[in-house]
């Protein structure tokens, strides 16, 4: 969660510069060239300074949301926010990595699914193994739970004690025979 934090402060500092020092040289170039009724830089500058301040709070919004967030209850063995997960998709055998974020963090181009979109609610509380079926506008899709990696797990967390801290076990008996020599050694 530390990460979505900075982000978070990254953005509010790059902000904070623009509304302080940026936008005030802006305003005051575009009013030294007169009449402000008719000046489409002034005007401009007006709204992307309001835009900022809107966004300023929006993301001080969402930093005091995310500080309230008891990593405690978050799920250390089945798909919650913060997750990444693998599914595979049932019909077209295509697997798929994504990470739950919360709502205006999701971007599906990057693999990041909002916990309230239809997948991520369907995901949510699921375990490695199980089947969901999710309804998207584009019908039905079943998807299997391939992988999950929780946000306990991505942080570091000694603690989480989940199963899927051991290594994959390979379904190629070459592989197995390798590894059961492998033991002898």
């Amino acid at each position: 969660m530390r990460h979505i934090l900075d982000k978070i402060d990254i953005e509010l500092k790059q902000l904070d510069r623009e509304l302080r020092i940026e936008l005030p040289k802006e305003i005051a170039r575009a009013t030294a060239l007169g009449d402000l009724r008719e000046n489409a830089e002034y005007h401009a500058a007006l709204d992307r300074q309001r835009y900022v301040q809107a966004r300023i709070a929006h993301l001080n919004q969402r930093r005091s949301q995310l500080s309230t967030v008891r990593l405690d209850q978050i799920p250390r063995d089945r798909v919650a926010f913060g997750s990444v997960v693998t599914v595979r998709d049932l019909a077209t055998d295509e697997e798929m990595v994504f990470e739950l974020v919360l709502g205006d963090d999701g971007d599906a181009s990057q693999g990041r699914i909002s916990v309230s979109s239809p997948i991520g609610r369907a995901l949510l509380n699921r375990r490695p193994g199980e089947d969901v079926t999710v309804r998207v506008p584009a019908g039905e899709r079943t998807l299997e739970l391939v992988a999950l990696t929780t946000l306990h797990e991505r942080e570091g967390d000694p603690g989480s004690g989940a199963p899927d801290d051991r290594p994959e076990a390979s379904t190629d008996p070459e592989d197995a025979a390798g590894q059961a020599g492998d033991s002898e050694a």
